[in-house]
């Protein structure tokens, strides 16, 4: 693929396949969280109740005080019992108006601690359980997905989350019992006034469910222009010191601009759907207050109402009409709102969920058990690998290693070294054949008991942001200071580390990213030293240092790699000229083993290898150089695809 082809969704997939899942989030996470979503539910049924109050008191009191009338009932208690005289009236509605203020506010108080508390704890769990799902993935997971998708899902998705449990189910639950009560109030008064009120919900409704049709599938366009301008700033960002030197500048601020456009795009058509939506909405309740007002308003000065409606309508009525209808349309209008925001919610939460669903090509057998490390002998029987059924990466890998020998691993870029010992450390299972340590399939003991028993060096160090130290010390935490210094000195590592300003206290910075590569790679082999493990793996190891550091470190693992088994990769063959066995692959199958004195009596891969480095590449066979280029181009056409 070119490197301006648009880039798709990589979650679409894991999206499509979740079902419900809104309800699931609130079946396994909910739950667990009763106490706080029952606390908020109450208090807003109860605080809401209460904001009610002083608009039907303020018509009692306008009633008592115009009309001396008493026709209003605390439930079925008439006011009267306890106000005989209008002048009563108007203090006691006083005093229940002031309570329902500061009872009110009790009630927001609770209202408020009850959903914060709910959506934060479902936040935090959500996110956690997230990144535990995400990090337990296999490897073939992220090839082909960006760490500013993840970082997206993890960061925006999660947010949404907690912003729809909190402000959206807060105002939900507030306006269900704006409407309810406001209705039912409206219809004690006058049943036909509250009919007129009313007439635009049915539009109100229609509109409303148009809207969610229309606006459901533009924010999951939203929510995946998101996550690509995420990883397109993040790799960039990543990468400045590639862009710098080769002047490319202005080339990524044109794909920025891309990316950002899409985004732009996508989210102003969201935008421009629901700007439209806000509006209508408004006018439909516009239109339903002003039949309020104007029906109501005649009726009051008319002394009757028109020719359909029947009875009477007193001026305390009106009033509480003309502010409880408002109140009652524009939560109606709302209800836009918190579609709005739940449509966000699970477009969302489908991706968590899709994410959390995505089922692991590495399944661990619930009767494995923890591998036993006696000798360290490591068996390949016939293995094959590949990262789909179309494509085959190694074939017929078969070798033996006995406890405390030495197997090297060479080759051509692209020839499957690297994925063979992967293999060994389960990043991928085998598509057939078996891997053994000490006669125990890989497969039938625990995946964190066989990574206990290996350390691993990769070519592509990678350092925490932390101190040195935490860096020697990560997967070995309880190590003291004398077993750090101790293994970073086997590592050739502690004479530049205590030339660092702070020494072991060094803040490494971002990725390491204020070290050396050569410094990253030994504080990286360092880490693997102290981990002490029976079967060590070296994957260019010391492919960044100079050749005079690698000495020093191939010394050191040769001290170390003593008693161990251990496993290598070299791009310079001498540092592994002196291993037990030597595998020669070419096109993920085994061309060639033997020590290093055989290989080179052969003439043939191997030699002609070592010819290259030693600066024989004159000399030899035209078949060898046909050979490199075919390789080159199969590497180039698989990068391609």
């Amino acid at each position: 693929m070119s490197i301006e082809a648009e880039d798709e969704d990589p979650f679409e997939e894991q999206r499509e396949n979740t079902e419900n899942p809104m309800k699931r989030l609130f079946l396994e996470y909910g739950s667990d969280n009763k106490l706080a979503f029952v606390v908020g539910l109450l208090s807003s049924i109860v605080a809401r109740l209460l904001d009610l109050l002083p608009p039907v008191l303020l018509g009692v009191a306008i009633d008592a005080t115009f009309r001396g009338s008493r026709p209003f009932k605390l439930g079925p208690v008439p006011l009267y019992e306890y106000a005989p005289d209008p002048e009563s009236q108007v203090i006691l509605a006083s005093g229940i108006i002031g309570f329902a203020f500061f009872g009110g506010a009790a009630f927001h108080w609770a209202r408020n601690w009850g959903w914060n508390s709910f959506a934060q704890h479902i936040q935090h769990e959500v996110r956690t359980d997230t990144y535990d799902k995400m990090q337990r993935l296999n490897m073939d997971f992220f090839a082909d997905k960006q760490t500013g998708e993840m970082m997206s899902i993890l960061s925006n998705d999660v947010n949404r989350l907690e912003r729809f449990l909190n402000d959206g189910m807060n105002s939900a639950f507030r306006l269900s019992v704006m409407v309810i009560g406001i209705a039912g109030i409206l219809f004690y008064y006058n049943w036909q006034l509250a009919f007129i009120t009313l007439v635009v919900v049915p539009l109100i409704g229609v509109t409303t469910y148009k809207f969610v049709s229309i606006i459901q599938p533009k924010y999951a366009d939203v929510r995946s222009s998101v996550g690509q301008m995420n990883s397109r700033l993040e790799n960039n960002l990543g990468g400045v010191q590639v862009i710098k030197t080769y002047n490319t500048e202005d080339f990524e601020s044109d794909r920025v601009d891309d990316v950002s456009q899409d985004y732009y795009d996508a989210n102003w058509d969201a935008i421009n759907t629901r700007i439209k939506f806000f509006p209508a909405l408004r006018v439909l309740a516009g239109v339903g207050f002003v039949i309020t007002f104007l029906v109501g308003g005649l009726w009051v000065y008319g002394g009757e109402g028109p020719w359909f409606l029947t009875g009477t309508l007193s001026e305390g009525e009106f009033v509480v009409f003309i502010l409880l209808s408002q109140r009652f349309i524009w939560p109606m209008a709302q209800f836009g709102q918190i579609i709005n925001m739940y449509q966000r919610a699970r477009a969302s939460s489908e991706r968590i969920f899709g994410l959390m669903d995505e089922p692991s090509r590495i399944a661990e057998d619930p009767n494995a058990e923890d591998l036993v490390v006696t000798d360290g002998d490591v068996t390949y029987d016939d293995v094959n690998f590949g990262y789909d059924e179309d494509e085959t990466i190694v074939e017929d890998i078969s070798f033996d290693v006995s406890g405390g020998e030495t197997l090297a691993l060479v080759g051509p870029t692209g020839a499957g070294k690297s994925t063979v010992l992967k293999l060994l450390l389960r990043m991928y299972d085998v598509n057939d054949g078996a891997i053994e340590i000490d006669g125990q399939d890989l497969r039938d003991v625990t995946i964190p008991s066989l990574r206990r028993h290996i350390g691993y060096v990769s070519q592509d160090t990678f350092l925490f942001y932390g101190t040195v130290e935490e860096n020697i010390t990560y997967g070995t935490f309880d190590a003291d200071r004398e077993d750090v210094v101790e293994a970073a000195k086997m590592a050739e590592a502690h004479e530049f580390i205590q030339n660092l300003p702070d020494g072991y206290d060094t803040e490494v910075g971002e990725r390491g990213v204020k070290l050396s590569g050569g410094q990253r790679q030994r504080i990286s082999i360092a880490r693997a030293i102290l981990k002490d493990p029976d079967i060590l793996v070296l994957d260019e190891a010391t492919s960044d240092v100079d050749t005079e550091t690698e000495m020093l470190i191939q010394r050191s693992i040769d001290e170390l790699a003593e008693d161990r088994t251990t496993f290598a990769i070299a791009h310079r063959l001498s540092t592994i000229k002196d291993a037990d066995q030597i595998l020669v692959l070419e096109d993920g199958r085994v061309a060639e083993r033997g020590t290093h004195e055989e290989l080179l009596g052969n003439d043939d891969l191997y030699a002609h290898l070592w010819g290259v480095q030693a600066g024989e590449i004159d000399e030899l066979p035209e078949e060898f150089i046909e050979r490199a280029r075919e390789r080159e181009n199969r590497v180039e056409a698989q990068n391609d695809d």
